[in-house]
């Protein structure tokens, strides 16, 4: 095992923590019918960035109401399919609460409305701290301001933070905000998943089973698997 210590874990939402695919790809597919664009090379040049981004760029929407009604849209179609969570998730919360439950929260391209309705399914937990949505912050993942105001959440320094990603988006902007990464490969099959995620991953996983936490002091000990390790 390779173990690190850092004050906090910021965990991205969708593909990270539960699993929305069923949902986002009929979402895409009805949107990609409607505006008239290829389904498949949108999900896959813009997975973890904001949908409002996508809708300005892939759907040519330039009026912010319009906007706003087409991400409830989107996002309704993708709820209806009730995301799962995501193997080692709920165990690694659960963890995390018992150890530690003002030193985590999540950070999403989603929105609030999106976010909460997750949570209140009890799909994933409430972070103690509150969460960051794409409604939080002007400019979204890529950029690092998301994750940089997630560690202001928490009262950390994002380069003393854990950034857990499964897009290229995100762990940029963890990366860019100076936070370590972790990736995981559940958005990903072999083996486009390590040529996608290695760039901005300090660590990379299969899933969440793979990782383990522990109080050390003020801070948070993280356990991954050695050959899994890599340091950039």
């Amino acid at each position: 095992m390779h173990t690190f210590e850092v004050d906090a874990i910021l965990f991205d939402l969708d593909g990270t923590l539960i699993d929305s695919t069923p949902g986002v790809k009929t979402a895409w597919i009805q949107f990609a019918s409607e505006y008239q664009f290829d389904a498949s090379l949108v999900m896959e040049k813009t997975h973890g960035r904001r949908l409002v981004d996508t809708l300005r760029e892939h759907c040519h929407l330039d009026d912010e109401e319009r906007i706003k009604q087409e991400v409830v849209r989107f996002e309704g179609i993708v709820s209806q399919a009730t995301p799962d969570v995501l193997p080692g998730a709920q165990h690694l919360l659960d963890e995390l609460n018992r150890i530690a439950p003002e030193r985590w929260t999540i950070v999403t391209s989603a929105s609030r409305q999106y976010a909460r309705k997750v949570i209140e399914s009890r799909i994933v937990p409430e972070p103690a701290k509150g969460y960051v949505t794409s409604d939080d912050v002007i400019k979204g993942k890529p950029n690092p301001d998301p994750y940089i105001l997630g560690a202001a959440k928490l009262g950390v320094d994002p380069t003393n933070c854990l950034v857990v990603e499964d897009a290229p988006s995100g762990l940029k902007a963890g990366r860019e905000a100076r936070a370590k990464t972790l990736a995981v490969c559940t958005s990903h099959t072999a083996p486009d998943q390590r040529k996608l995620l290695h760039p901005d991953a300090h660590y990379i996983v299969q899933d969440l089973t793979l990782v383990s936490v522990n109080r050390k002091g003020d801070k948070i000990e993280v356990s991954v698997p050695a050959p899994e390790a890599l340091r950039n």
